[in-house]
């Protein structure tokens, strides 16, 4: 139990690191859901493109969405966007940081499909067989003697080796190598311009906007850090608060007990544990209380400005300037507002 202590820990305190390997791990996984999966081309004409279309575009959609989904600065995200401003401004550019920085970790998986399925060719195959050049590469002396829907219907049929019947007209060899050609050209074409873009992203854009991209990921970091301190705040004040409503259900309890008999007992002096939970409770020791803070929270966030020297403000919060660091102030922040609210 210890060593998954110790690995939930890790993952925790690494969480990039973290989600950079389940973002590894989805595109292989969507490499190999490819290699298993069953393509049957349905050698139709007007369906072989939808379904070849579907196979190419929905996959990665789920894919990526599951990417999000996974990872935990969605819900981050959002309540930043919504929350109300309060005395705390929201800024637009740590906002598109940290959904870029979602977007282009749950990006991976779907353009790994993508580049599977280009230089496998066989979605493309089935996409685009009724577009191929018949009299370039086929008996064109034939082609006047089919109607359009004939000859559509037999190049249709070139993904299914076992009912096409065009030999005489095509070489399906000649058309299926023809198509994976182009295919392949084109996912070779995918991956190159995704690496360039994602290198574009990655290294070029904090040369041009060095302190923008320092600052946005800076407070990008601090918000998530400010939830982590504050949600450990909240489940230390929530254990602390049940531990000593449920001691003192157990001495009302022996009151009543004792009073039932002819020779009670005297009161025993509070046990020093329970003089320690009593202390982390910083005087919130109600429901409405609590409830107050908690949307108190929500609603107005207090400003980043520390300084113990300075007044007070009107909601109980200290002015200043900004303290060294995310963690610092963040201890000291969270702190101040559960005992001062």
């Amino acid at each position: 139990m210890d060593k998954f202590r110790m690995i939930f820990q890790f993952l925790q305190s690494n969480q990039e690191s973290f989600m950079n390997g389940i973002c590894g791990i989805m595109a292989l996984a969507s490499a190999q859901m490819y290699s298993a999966f069953d393509f049957s081309c349905p050698c139709l004409p007007g369906y072989n493109l939808a379904y070849s279309g579907g196979i190419l575009l929905v996959p990665p959609l789920v894919l990526f969405l599951l990417g999000l989904v996974m990872n935990n600065n969605v819900s981050m995200l959002a309540e930043e966007w919504k929350r109300p401003t309060g005395q705390r401004h929201k800024d637009p550019a740590v906002l598109r940081y940290m959904f870029c920085s979602m977007a282009q970790r749950a990006l991976i998986a779907p353009v790994v499909w993508v580049a599977v399925t280009l230089l496998d060719g066989k979605c493309f195959l089935c996409a685009f067989c009724t577009a191929v050049p018949v009299t370039a590469l086929g008996n064109s002396s034939q082609v006047p003697s089919l109607a359009p829907k004939e000859l559509t219907r037999m190049l249709a049929r070139i993904p299914c080796r076992e009912i096409y019947d065009g030999e005489w007209l095509l070489a399906r060899e000649v058309a299926v190598r023809y198509l994976r050609c182009i295919s392949q050209a084109l996912g070779w074409s995918f991956v190159l311009l995704t690496t360039l873009l994602a290198f574009i992203v990655r290294a070029v854009r904090p040369c041009f906007t060095q302190a923008a991209f320092l600052k946005s990921k800076y407070w990008s970091h601090y918000i998530d850090i400010e939830r982590k301190l504050f949600d450990e705040t909240c489940t230390e004040h929530a254990k602390a608060f049940a531990k000593v409503c449920i001691q003192q259900f157990f001495e009302a309890m022996n009151h009543d007990l004792t009073l039932g008999h002819s020779h009670p007992r005297p009161a025993k002096a509070p046990a020093e544990g329970s003089e320690d939970e009593r202390g982390k409770l910083h005087g919130i020791t109600d429901q409405g209380t609590m409830n107050q803070l908690l949307k108190s929270w929500h609603n107005c966030k207090p400003p980043l400005r520390l300084d113990q020297e300075e007044p007070l403000l009107e909601n109980g919060w200290v002015g200043g300037v900004p303290g060294p660091g995310p963690a610092p102030i963040l201890r000291k922040e969270v702190a101040t507002y559960f005992s001062k609210v």
